[in-house]
């Protein structure tokens, strides 16, 4: 099938200033989803070549409506003084103006539509969602009624390479990292890294956060280029998943998991996440602050084979979101609605 895919962040290591997370995991699922014989046309501005300067081969189409069998949308939302100003204005970005002309165009022409609600924004209440050509999807282990669990992939050579053995080893510099933005996650940072960052002086938070007095015993470094992000994981013996409420109760996991496992980084997982256990191993998921800086200790303590031991129990439950995985669900989804369109 020829897939229109809108999407708005990059696909390479892109610029430092930018929250995308999805550099993480979008090029391994296009990848895939090219590997399986689909062929793909981007429908968003080319922000790897307009803003990163990096030229990668692929097509884009960021205007007009080409011809396409189907659509998939990264869900994008109205953020205040960013893209729902007018176009033109200064800091202003024309995601949701395009994307907004792309679902009048196709799917209210009836072409079959993946949204993947990636941050789940969209409103439970949201016309789209009974639309019959439209497909929900949601990165959630538990996503909302009439919703399909499409997780964040994880390559599959990465996890087919990967050795415990030698992901335990290396120079632990930091006992405790977490890598990502503030966005909705100061309940989860109070309840857990902040007592635990409190009892282990060798710790770091990278990204944008904004608000910081209320921790003033946390090292905040601010933004990192994307490059660095498994550099800091792998200098890293453990990090905690730090997740905004939304995503804890639809056991909604963001590519964190991987990046740090992938490094060698041990994840601790708030035992708020729902079904945390299928992602993590039991003796990971902390239920307080201060049961996650023991762990951090017995960690830090503990021999390389122990370590190994659980980061071989941490790759073999991130089988869930392998990328091959995640295409035989979109391919299911594609043939069925095509099918009954």
């Amino acid at each position: 099938m020829r897939i229109g895919y809108s999407f708005w962040g990059f696909l390479g290591d892109g610029v430092t200033d930018t929250p995308d997370g999805g550099r993480s995991h979008r090029r391994t699922l296009i990848d895939a989803l090219i590997g399986s014989g689909h062929e793909i046309v981007f429908l968003q501005a080319d922000r790897d070549s307009d803003e990163a300067a990096t030229a990668l081969p692929y097509s884009w189409e960021p205007e007009g409506f080409p011809e396409i069998d189907a659509l998939m949308l990264e869900w994008r939302w109205p953020i205040q003084g960013r893209n729902t100003t007018p176009c033109g204005t200064p800091g202003h970005t024309c995601d949701l103006h395009r994307q907004t002309d792309l679902v009048d165009h196709y799917t209210r022409g009836g072409l079959p539509t993946v949204l993947w609600d990636k941050d789940r924004q969209l409103p439970a209440d949201d016309p789209l969602r009974t639309q019959p050509a439209v497909v929900v999807c949601e990165a959630a282990l538990h996503p909302s009624p009439g919703a399909t669990s499409l997780l964040f992939p994880v390559a599959d050579h990465a996890l087919d390479a990967a050795d415990p053995q030698a992901l335990a080893g290396g120079d632990r510099r930091w006992l405790l990292t977490y890598v990502g933005n503030q966005y909705d996650r100061d309940d989860c940072f109070n309840s857990y890294f902040a007592p635990a960052a409190g009892a282990h002086a060798d710790h770091l938070v990278a990204g944008k956060w904004t608000e910081t007095i209320a921790w003033p015993h946390i090292r905040f470094i601010g933004r990192v280029p994307f490059a660095r992000v498994a550099e800091l994981y792998g200098q890293s013996l453990t990090t905690i998943l730090l997740l905004p409420h939304r995503h804890l109760s639809a056991g909604q996991m963001t590519q964190r998991l991987f990046e740090a496992v992938l490094a060698g980084c041990l994840p601790l997982c708030p035992i708020e996440f729902r079904s945390g256990r299928s992602l993590v191993p039991d003796r990971l998921i902390v239920s307080s602050g201060a049961e996650a800086a023991t762990i951090i200790g017995d960690l830090a303590e503990a021999r390389h084979a122990a370590r190994a031991d659980l980061l071989a129990a941490c790759l073999e439950q991130l089988e869930l979101m392998r990328v091959s995985h995640q295409v035989r669900t979109l391919d299911e989804i594609l043939t069925s609605t095509v099918v009954t369109r």
